[in-house]
């Protein structure tokens, strides 16, 4: 039973890493492709806006990019983190723990010869 909680682990480890991992590539791609205008020409990663390299947060010279492949990307991004697939990461959990629980207390009673 425990071995089956180790690869259960390894299975909840790798589901994390493959949503860290891809939020992190695709927040980098929506960055390099933001089409930030002339006035705010540098993308802030953190804050995912343009701005320009004086600006601070609320100045008139901070915006969200929006063409169509950052929307896009930045879209994704959204189903991928804790409003898609993220979000389900804790039912998944439960779910798996419970139906290997449930298998170990099964397997027990099939072995069982009834004596008459």
């Amino acid at each position: 039973m425990f071995n089956a909680l180790m690869g259960l682990g390894w299975g909840i480890v790798g589901f994390a890493m493959i949503i860290g991992v891809g939020m992190v590539v695709l927040n980098r791609f929506a960055g390099g492709i933001s089409a930030c205008n002339s006035s705010s020409p540098t993308y802030n990663y953190t804050q995912e806006w343009c701005q320009n390299a004086t600006s601070i947060s609320g100045d008139a010279h901070t915006y969200v990019p929006d063409s169509n492949g950052y929307t896009s990307v930045s879209t994704l991004t959204d189903q991928l983190g804790s409003s898609g697939l993220a979000g389900w990461a804790p039912a998944i959990i439960a779910f798996s723990v419970g139906m290997l629980f449930l298998g170990g207390f099964l397997i027990g009673k099939g072995n069982k010869q009834r004596q008459y």
